[in-house]
């Protein structure tokens, strides 16, 4: 496995803390197991904290992993903040994926801080 996923259970969301190296598979894996979790435990606000290793993903790879398959498996309702604490990855690129998938229906925001993160959910 490509990543490692910790999901904190908390009363109003998920707090979910992934790390490992920034690959495709290594995305669509977590958000898979996140679709899991958010149903396990009958949660739909989430709070992704990533911090994956490696260059940010291309945009094309981006759309593909949003436009396709993410979308398609998207819980209904789901809310997801997302930070992503790597410094190497391009903000212009997380403000991309959030465009993308607002623009498919799925409620997402990219935030700088664990903290207005959690103030959005």
């Amino acid at each position: 496995m490509s990543y490692q996923l910790a999901i904190d259970v908390t009363p109003g969301y998920l707090h979910a803390r992934v790390t490992g190296e920034n690959s495709r598979e290594a995305v669509l894996g977590y958000l898979a197991d996140l679709r899991q979790a958010c149903l396990a435990h009958d949660r739909t606000n989430v709070l992704v904290e990533e911090n994956l290793r490696g260059p940010s993903l291309d945009m094309v790879t981006i759309f593909r992993v949003i436009a396709g398959d993410a979308a398609q498996n998207a819980v209904v309702g789901l809310r997801i903040a997302y930070v992503d604490t790597n410094p190497e990855h391009a903000a212009d690129r997380m403000q991309f994926a959030e465009t993308v998938a607002v623009n498919r229906g799925i409620q997402v925001r990219v935030f700088a801080s664990v903290a207005e993160a959690v103030a959005w959910l």
